[in-house]
């Protein structure tokens, strides 16, 4: 069930890149996202890592076990933002800031996110 959710949050995350008809781009970076999820997955269940209210991974503590994963993901997340927005006409944060909230939502038992007054909460 949770591999599902996290499957369909990447797939609603990378629409507006084939909206954008940028598939070759958008299937490299679903690629790596894919390819980390376990990783990541991992990470929010020992609550390392949170999801931020900007759409972006957090550590949630001193311990940055796989930063270059976190760093990684988020940085294909800006990349996604950015082009959604730029399709959407709107800003990159704003997307991420809506995206942050679809995450929550679907956010498992367990894991850590951060509301829009940036108070981290456990679901």
């Amino acid at each position: 069930m949770k591999q599902r959710t996290s499957t369909k949050i990447l797939a609603g995350l990378l629409i507006g890149f084939f909206a954008l008809g940028a598939t070759a781009f958008a299937d490299d970076i679903k690629a790596r996202m894919k390819s980390r999820l376990s990783v990541i997955k991992k990470l929010k269940s020992e609550g390392i890592v949170g999801e931020g209210n900007a759409g972006l991974l957090q550590f949630l503590g001193d311990k940055k076990v796989n930063a270059d994963v976190v760093a990684a993901e988020n940085k294909d997340r800006q990349t996604v933002y950015k082009a959604i927005a730029k399709q959407q006409g709107t800003t990159a944060e704003l997307v991420g800031k809506r995206r942050a909230l679809q995450i929550a939502q679907r956010a498992a038992p367990g894991e850590w996110v951060q509301d829009a007054a940036g108070q981290w909460q456990q679901k």
